[in-house]
């Protein structure tokens, strides 16, 4: 197994630390999260550590600071655990290859991707369902996309390595997981099965990853 690097450690140290402090600024319940979707209320405030995650810019919530702070917010110990776990796992060898610099770029311009196309996606569903401000108010937050990044680097950089399956517990090689995952992904946020997961998130972080990728390899050619 890879040792853990150092932007590796460190970005995992951050994401606990931001979900540890968040709890700080109070985490409200789904009865007071549905009442600010739905405009009953106009505190902004009462959205606890929620105002760290990234509202539509056309939310009176938003805040230009949530393009950042979003990608270390998490909402649960469950949702935290499995986006490092997948940091943990992929990062080190993609960072043992780029070196901390490109690694903490590609980590970024990733989870940055995976944001611009999720907007996308909400800004087309706002059109199609007559400007709802059920969408608008719905907060963003998580690494996920800058994980999908990750793991799609990773199966272009060791295509053959092999992956075990927690569920089913199956070994299959890495590019295999990622074209597979991909498509799952897209299939779910076109067909809105599986409502609050921002599943276009997770197709920008790996699309980014993927563009990433073959640009660094053609500058090289």
């Amino acid at each position: 197994m890879n040792r853990i690097t150092d932007t590796v450690k460190h970005l995992l140290i951050i994401n606990v630390l931001v979900f540890l402090g968040s709890m700080l600024l109070g985490n409200p319940n789904s009865d007071v999260m549905l009442s600010l979707i739905n405009e009953r209320s106009n505190l902004f405030a009462d959205w606890g550590r929620y105002r760290l995650a990234m509202f539509f810019p056309a939310s009176e919530y938003f805040k230009p600071y949530q393009i950042v702070t979003h990608m270390f917010m998490h909402g649960d110990v469950g949702h935290l655990f499995f986006n490092m776990f997948g940091l943990f796992m992929f990062g080190p060898p993609l960072e043992s290859v780029w070196g901390p610099k490109r690694f903490l770029g590609f980590y970024l311009i990733t989870g940055f991707g995976a944001l611009g196309l999720h907007l996308l996606a909400t800004y087309m569903e706002i059109q199609m369902m007559g400007g709802s401000s059920y969408l608008i108010n719905v907060p963003m937050l998580g690494a996920s996309g800058a994980i999908f990044g990750l793991l799609a680097g990773f199966g272009m950089l060791f295509p053959n390595a092999t992956i075990m399956l927690l569920i089913p517990p199956i070994p299959m090689k890495a590019k295999y997981f990622v074209l597979i995952y991909a498509v799952i992904e897209l299939f779910l946020g076109v067909s809105n099965l599986n409502a609050g997961v921002a599943h276009f998130a997770h197709v920008g972080g790996a699309l980014f990853g993927v563009l990433l990728v073959l640009y660094w390899r053609y500058q090289h050619k």
